[in-house]
């Protein structure tokens, strides 16, 4: 009910880029009243940081992924690294079903002052887009603060970073890079990934980076 539904303005951008095929299902389509229900054994990447705070939320990206997937029947997939949790997931989905698909993750999109491009951004009022730079800021202080040792601190204060300037934070965390465990003592070699998601007012942002 919140999310944009910008359907013609999406069509004239995809022509304007060259786009030759477009698939618009109908709600119907995609989920046929008589069509089985799936469950998707994910495993550990369904109960944490995402999963924990949206239940269930995995189990629909799945199935409506599952469903496109064998509808357009594509070669590759191509999603963006801002959603790093969701390509995990999807990533285990098509093991799961064995579906011939390559899943490519392309390196999140940026506005010029570093935002990462969402459509939730048009919710967002000039001055609170100004207030949502505070979350790449903060994943840049992980960044620059990264060190051997113990990762509490600096995490703790990216927190507190983004609480100071108005957003309800769901979570700051560093994560193995390749399992999402969660990372509290880094040792210099392990690849990790800097995970947020915050509340401004009544919209969720969420964003990463990789590290080191």
């Amino acid at each position: 009910e919140k999310y944009p539904n910008l359907l013609e303005q999406d069509i004239n951008l995809l022509e304007q880029a060259g786009c030759d095929l477009l698939f618009i299902p109908t709600v119907a389509d995609m989920y046929p009243a008589e069509d089985e229900v799936l469950h998707y054994e994910l495993g550990f990447i369904e109960t944490v940081l995402e999963g924990a705070h949206r239940a269930g939320h995995f189990q629909g990206v799945c199935q409506i992924v599952h469903r496109l997937l064998l509808a357009v029947t594509p070669h590759q997939l191509f999603m963006g690294q801002k959603d790093y949790q969701q390509c995990m997931v999807v990533q285990k989905m098509l093991e799961l079903t064995g579906l011939p698909v390559l899943l490519q993750v392309c390196p999140s999109v940026r506005e010029a002052n570093g935002l990462a491009m969402s459509s939730r951004n048009m919710r967002l009022s000039p001055e609170q887009q100004e207030q949502a730079l505070q979350i790449i800021k903060s994943l840049q202080y992980i960044k620059a603060n990264l060190a051997n040792g113990p990762l509490q601190p600096i995490v703790k204060a990216a927190e507190e970073q983004l609480e100071n300037v108005g957003f309800k934070v769901d979570y700051v965390a560093i994560a193995d890079a390749l399992t999402l465990e969660n990372v509290t003592h880094w040792d210099g070699e392990q690849k990790i990934v800097a995970l947020v998601a915050a509340h401004l007012q009544q919209v969720r942002l969420i964003d990463n980076i990789s590290l080191p």
